[in-house]
């Protein structure tokens, strides 16, 4: 049984008198227990209109979703006993202090009161709020109000985590703190189905992805299976053992994509063959000696971005 599966889900809206948008067209995908899973998408994907249809706020114009079997439409109850859930919105009790948001959410999910403040106190300490504990919501920045949402979800053992946007608004360090905690929640047996526009954070965290434009899949699969779906490029990066402007000729003649050179070392991109290419570099390092070498695929964001641009092309 997996966490999530979606069948040909489709959700339509009327804008207008006359005209019907298709935010969700005909998605399919599975989501495995204890994976990361990433939804990624420029705005107006559909993106958010998924994580909706999932944790049961609207419903589905057709197709099907079931999380842990049960059918988002049919037994909405069940479906909400298995999640935890941050949306783009901030849902925090603006007139509570900051533990009583923790704490109140913590009751409500059915901790007993010392489970409760025993949590609430780790989470506190894990999202850096303890000094704002006793601080009004209201009274928070937009990033500190956006950490208190996801600290809240951080309190119950929910087997499914839905993060839309969740690190928005908040700074490199606690974001940094964020990623790791939602990294050790996946080697706890939990799974993530997480959407950014971050995509650094997705190609850190991310085991399955399903890339979205218009309402429809354009892609999926793992990082190394999206890379597959696009021209077969990848990065070079090298430090020869002193400067030696006739070895960084020899790597022009390997004509690469683009090639910067500062003093010691060279950053290329290539276009073909990684085993053609690394021969090639082998019979260089054999005539100039070579201190550090590294062959590494193209990024998460370089693949969206092709992607996108093809997808454009093709309309």
């Amino acid at each position: 049984m997996s966490a999530i599966e979606v069948v040909n889900l489709v959700k339509t809206f009327r804008a207008g008198t006359d005209n019907i948008v298709r935010a969700v067209d005909g998605v399919s995908f599975k989501v495995e227990k204890g994976e990361i899973f990433g939804l990624l998408g420029p705005n107006g994907a559909g993106k958010s209109t998924i994580v909706r249809i999932l944790t049961t706020i609207v419903q589905p114009t057709s197709g099907n979703a079931r999380v842990f079997d049960h059918d988002v439409v049919l037994d909405p109850l069940n479906v909400r006993k298995q999640i935890a859930v941050v949306l783009q919105e901030t849902a925090v009790e603006t007139l509570l202090s900051v533990r009583d948001n923790l704490h109140i959410y913590g009751r409500l999910h059915g901790l007993s009161v010392l489970e409760t403040q025993k949590r609430a106190a780790a989470v506190l300490e894990q999202f850096d709020l303890k000094d704002k504990q006793k601080e009004k919501a209201q009274d928070l920045s937009v990033g500190m109000r956006r950490r208190l949402q996801v600290a809240k979800v951080f309190m119950v053992d929910s087997p499914l985590l839905f993060l839309d946007e969740a690190t928005t608004g908040m700074d490199p360090m606690i974001k940094r703190q964020t990623l790791d905690s939602i990294r050790d929640l996946s080697r706890q047996g939990r799974t993530i189905f997480l959407t950014t526009q971050l995509l650094e954070e997705a190609e850190a965290l991310c085991d399955q992805i399903v890339i979205l434009n218009h309402g429809k899949s354009i892609a999926s699969g793992s990082l190394d299976r999206l890379r597959s779906l696009t021209k077969r490029r990848f990065h070079v990066s090298l430090r020869f053992a002193s400067e030696q402007p006739e070895a960084f000729q020899a790597l022009r003649s390997l004509n690469p994509i683009s090639l910067t050179v500062e003093s010691k070392d060279a950053e290329m991109q290539f276009e073909g063959e990684e085993a053609a290419i690394f021969e090639q570099l082998s019979k260089i390092s054999q005539l100039y000696r070579i201190e550090r070498f590294e062959i590494r695929g193209i990024s998460l964001e370089e693949i969206f971005v092709e992607l996108m641009t093809n997808v454009k092309r093709e309309t």
